[in-house]
């Protein structure tokens, strides 16, 4: 049977380099430059070997935003730490957005959600005694 690992996640921006600013200045992303498959430069992101793609939107495409909750589709991608109390402190620090503030999911796992550029939605999230 395969192993399937991740690999990366694509993003859409209109504007790519605040976007990766705010990647960088807030989860410690490192922003590497490339060049997409078309010729057309990319901002990707590295997040502890997490990579993140973000392609410039076309300006003269209307594009709809996210929609609106709830709905169908990719709904948020997350990012564990060992001590959510302590990163929503410095997420905060950072001016990081949160809507829906840190709690006690089940015992062993605590959530919070971080609003990111474009309405990106990302979990934070605490995980102790293996809790899933």
């Amino acid at each position: 049977m395969p192993r399937y690992r991740r690999d990366h996640i694509h993003l859409r921006s209109r504007d790519p380099e605040a976007t990766a600013k705010y990647y960088r200045d807030v989860f410690d992303a490192k922003i590497v430059e490339t060049i997409q498959t078309d010729g057309r430069p990319r901002v990707d992101l590295d997040i502890d070997g997490m990579t993140i793609c973000i392609a410039r939107a076309q300006p003269d495409q209307d594009l709809p935003s996210a929609p609106a909750r709830p709905y169908i589709g990719l709904d948020h991608f997350g990012l564990q730490v060992d001590d959510l109390e302590e990163a929503a402190a410095e997420l905060r620090q950072r001016g990081a957005e949160f809507f829906s503030e840190p709690r006690l999911l089940r015992p062993g796992l605590k959530i919070a959600f971080v609003r990111a550029p474009d309405d990106v939605r990302i979990e934070i999230v605490e995980r102790k005694n293996n809790a899933t």
